[in-house]
């Protein structure tokens, strides 16, 4: 496609017939260009993404990897990979070309982001978020490698970074809540998330996006079928994390009553509107501040959900009964939280002592 210099306007324009990715001539102009130059890289950037040439740019690669890939995304997720991409993948890969990045300059960006600190906290970044950080690197060159025929993908030398998880989770007694909870009662709106979390086992995001609509009081229940996300300071709400999230949790007859005490406390509430306007970091400061004057040890809001499923265990209920409460797979049950009861395993070796005796050494 030929490059023309619109005298008029005094700047420069690309216009041309291209084959589409189904072999088909179409006409291109793009028109705009302050330089010969600028009006040249189009054409060439552009070619090479027509062609799924991954000699294109990182920049181009990934507008073409989300919007392949839009349909198939849930909001959030779509959301979530722009904000990655946006604010910490493009502006160090962005004018690379995809077929020319090497693993030196990954690992070179690797340790930039360990050596980062979160603005907010100054802390490094978590092994958790640095993971997240590094995987949808491996995403776009995978992506690039099984669709567009990179012959050559860097990530696969490349050791990763951070973690899945960050060791043990932690959790509260009931003890250590009710005295938690003591502290925060004269700030409603943390008392009755905090109330929600502890007694129900549901994620920061499923609290956060329900509205009044969603509970039943005559019946004490509680309908789960959404989830609330902040970025970039904009609400967005959208269907919960799997299709196991979608429940219906019952309350307790106490927090039945305190859920309708509170809302009698929300003037001006209309119909739709969420029952805790608030966002994540009010959560996360609260508990930092009531767990510090109730003396009890500071944990994360997704540990109340460790905490709710402990109480459960206690109990005595099932896995399975436990993964219906809180939207969760039997086996994940397992899985995540079987560490919390280390007792437990002392409670089958005995039990196991008692059946070795019976049958004979083992």
């Amino acid at each position: 496609m030929p490059v023309y210099k619109d005298s008029e306007r005094n700047t420069w324009y690309v216009k041309g017939r291209y084959k589409d990715w189904k072999g088909e001539d179409r006409w291109c102009t793009r028109r705009g260009f302050k330089t010969k130059r600028e009006a040249q890289k189009w054409e060439t950037d552009f070619k090479a993404k027509s062609h799924n040439d991954l000699s294109m740019t990182m920049d181009d690669f990934s507008a073409l990897y989300l919007e392949e890939m839009e349909p198939r995304l849930k909001q959030s997720s779509l959301i979530a990979k722009k904000s990655i991409l946006t604010k910490w993948i493009l502006p160090y890969f962005g004018r690379r070309r995809v077929n020319e990045i090497t693993g030196a300059e990954i690992i070179r960006w690797q340790n930039m982001l360990l050596s980062h600190c979160d603005e907010r906290t100054g802390r490094p970044f978590s092994k958790n978020y640095l993971r997240n950080l590094n995987a949808q690197l491996v995403v776009l060159f995978r992506y690039a490698a099984k669709y567009y025929g990179l012959h050559d993908n860097p990530m696969d030398r490349i050791v990763g970074i951070g973690s899945s998880r960050e060791g043990k989770c932690d959790f509260w007694t009931l003890e250590e809540f009710s005295t938690f909870s003591d502290a925060c009662m004269e700030e409603p709106m943390a008392y009755y998330c905090f109330q929600m979390l502890y007694w129900t086992g549901i994620r920061e995001g499923e609290l956060l996006a329900l509205t009044a609509e969603d509970f039943d009081f005559e019946n004490g229940t509680v309908s789960v079928s959404k989830t609330y996300h902040c970025f970039h300071g904009k609400d967005v709400v959208t269907p919960p994390k799997t299709k196991k999230s979608v429940r219906v949790v019952g309350l307790t007859g106490r927090l039945t009553c305190e859920m309708q005490e509170y809302l009698r406390l929300c003037y001006g509430r209309r119909a739709g509107d969420r029952m805790f306007p608030v966002q994540p970091y009010f959560l996360q400061s609260r508990i930092k501040k009531y767990a510090a004057e109730a003396g009890v040890k500071t944990i994360r809001i997704h540990d109340l959900r460790h905490s709710h499923v402990s109480l459960l265990i206690n109990m005595g209920l099932s896995a399975l009964e436990i993964g219906d409460r809180i939207g969760h797979e039997s086996q994940n049950i397992t899985y995540h939280y079987a560490h919390l009861f280390p007792s437990s395993q002392k409670n089958i070796t005995d039990k196991l002592n008692v059946l070795s005796q019976r049958g004979g050494s083992v």
